[in-house]
């Protein structure tokens, strides 16, 4: 009870704070730079998109990011597709034809990717797009999504600013050199201390599990994407088991990365008490009802790293990520603060997301989890059915 206390009184410590960055923490910062629009000298702000591989959640950031921008006037209003395009660069290029704006423009040659999260194809992309970046000038800020993307541009071969987003741990991964110094002018990653820890020490509040399953790439990217780290150390303090299960993600064709996720769901659900879905390219859409089909044969507890989006398709529970908007919304006045004369070190990188638990009864009922009177008063979204 006393653990569940503690869980509660930091998800009202969230609340509190709010989505507003914490600049108390941050190295001395005392300019205020405007997020009004503000057009550039001659023409307008160019900006590009560097992505380490096709990943849904990357899609959904760029377009909160977008709506940010709409609502901070840098953009006309822009109706947005619902859903992910299927295409690579596809909603890239859609932005390239409709975005509207006096200040801004999406170039339409500023789209790159290394593919499929492609290990060869990665470091002839990074070599072109930091050629170009170094050389020919034409671009002012680069989007760069993920940790592959953020880790290549995060170097000293140019100087455009780097807004960097979608990254598990931008510390541990060497994008940045801490929460309040990005280490170069031209660098801004968001970092969220102790995301990861305090959705597991929530979860283990709650459910009070002694071995709980993870599923990752033995990779560098793999234990970041998966914040292997960070659950290995709240694991040693809590004195519980992790309970592992490798599936590659680099290198290999789509449904093999999702039939290995699959694969070790099934393993996992006969030995451990919880699990938590971690960030994997093999686990999407198409895979998570297969996923979550041996948990709840099972009866396991299962903690989605993502959000509410796979709380609604299956997972009984997350910390609910309000559809991006929150940190759409600080991505897009970064950008905004970098036009108006930032550079990149000099903002604030620390961001709290506004704390919402998920919660899907129809998983609890086929878990046979009931859940507390307790639990579900601190729920923001609960779910009736799986969709």
């Amino acid at each position: 009870m006393k653990r569940f206390l503690h869980g509660m009184l930091w998800m009202l410590a969230l609340c509190v704070a709010g989505p507003a960055p914490v600049l108390a923490a941050d190295a001395p910062k005392t300019v205020t730079f405007s997020t009004l629009p503000k057009a550039k000298p001659g023409g307008k702000w160019k900006i590009a998109y560097y992505e380490g591989g096709q990943y849904p959640d990357y899609e959904v950031i760029l377009k909160a990011t977008v709506r940010g921008m709409v609502a901070l006037g840098w953009i006309q209003p822009l109706d947005i597709p619902e859903h992910n395009n299927s295409t690579p660069g596809g909603f890239w290029a859609y932005l390239v034809k409709n975005a509207k704006s006096r200040y801004v423009e999406f170039i339409p040659d500023g789209y790159y990717s290394a593919g499929n999260f492609d290990r060869d194809l990665r470091p002839k992309v990074k070599a072109e797009l930091i050629g170009r970046l170094a050389s020919k000038r034409d671009i002012d800020l680069v989007i760069a999504m993920g940790t592959w993307a953020g880790q290549d541009l995060a170097t000293d071969q140019h100087q455009v600013p780097v807004v960097v987003a979608s990254t598990s741990d931008p510390i541990g991964s060497h994008i940045v050199t801490s929460a309040q110094d990005s280490g170069r002018d031209h660098v801004h990653a968001k970092v969220e201390p102790d995301r990861y820890a305090r959705q597991i020490e929530l979860f283990h509040d709650i459910i009070g599990f002694h071995k709980l399953g993870l599923v990752y790439e033995d990779s560098p990217e793999g234990r970041t994407f998966a914040a292997v780290d960070a659950i290995e150390r709240t694991a040693k303090a809590r004195k519980f088991e992790v309970v592992r299960c490798l599936a590659p993600f680099n290198d290999v064709p789509q449904q093999e990365a999702e039939a290995k996720v699959v694969a070790c769901y099934e393993k996992l659900s006969k030995e451990v008490d919880a699990v938590y879905l971690t960030v994997h390219r093999g686990l999407n859409s198409q895979s998570l009802p297969k996923v979550v089909k041996p948990l709840m044969r099972y009866q396991r507890p299962s903690f989605s790293m993502l959000g509410e989006g796979e709380v609604k398709r299956g997972v009984l529970m997350s910390v609910a990520q309000g559809n991006y908007t929150y940190v759409g919304h600080f991505h897009a006045e970064t950008i905004a603060r970098i036009f108006n004369g930032a550079k990149p070190r000099q903002l604030s990188q620390i961001w709290l997301a506004p704390a919402k638990i998920a919660l899907n009864l129809k998983v609890a009922e086929a878990i046979s989890y009931d859940p507390p009177v307790d639990i579900l008063l601190a729920c923001d979204e609960i779910f009736q059915k799986i969709e």
